[in-house]
């Protein structure tokens, strides 16, 4: 569930960005991989030494031994109360579609297809659904007359619309686009 970002002078993770709430923190522990060799030790067949990062220069992110404790239980509540407040709670596709694969096939001869996981996809038009609910938050609270609030909701409104075609690949109707109804 998470894609490691920084990694220190061996190989170990030291920052992550959590796939499941596409936030980024400090690693916490989980499985681990096996140690890589030292850097004086790990060359490659042809001699040359394996490019890491000086044992001298300082990580980017504090290291294990310099990391303030967090009480896990503390953290989790804070970010699921973040999640809940911000519209980021997560979101599943339908099962149907779970591990497929979205090709774009085009209609000019001889031109090749583009393929890609379409959980990959589903992540992207799940993150433009949160932008566009952020969006919609700060229209809200912004200090602009009522007016032109007006206005930027029937554009926010129009793009919900515009993406619905992509419902059908939510497990959740909650979940789902809403354009302007027609009542």
């Amino acid at each position: 569930m998470h894609t490691v970002i920084v990694v220190d002078g061996n190989g170990q993770p030291l920052r992550v960005a959590c796939d499941f709430c596409r936030s980024e923190h400090n690693y916490r522990g989980g499985a681990r991989s096996v140690p890589h060799a030292p850097p004086s030790q790990a060359n490659k067949p042809t001699g040359q030494q394996a490019t890491r990062p000086s044992p001298a220069s300082p990580p980017s992110v504090a290291s294990p031994a310099q990391r303030i404790p967090v009480d896990n239980d503390l953290e989790a509540t804070i970010r699921r109360i973040i999640r809940e407040e911000t519209g980021l709670t997560p979101v599943a596709p339908a099962e149907k579609w779970r591990g497929g694969q979205l090709v774009l096939r085009p209609g000019k001869p001889g031109v090749q297809e583009k393929a890609m996981p379409i959980d990959s996809f589903f992540n992207k038009v799940v993150m433009l659904r949160n932008r566009l609910r952020t969006l919609e938050q700060q229209v809200n609270a912004s200090e602009l007359p009522d007016d032109q609030k007006l206005k930027l909701q029937g554009y926010i409104t129009g793009c919900y619309g515009s993406l619905t075609s992509f419902n059908v690949l939510f497990a959740d109707d909650d979940d789902r686009f809403v354009g302007a109804s027609a009542d």
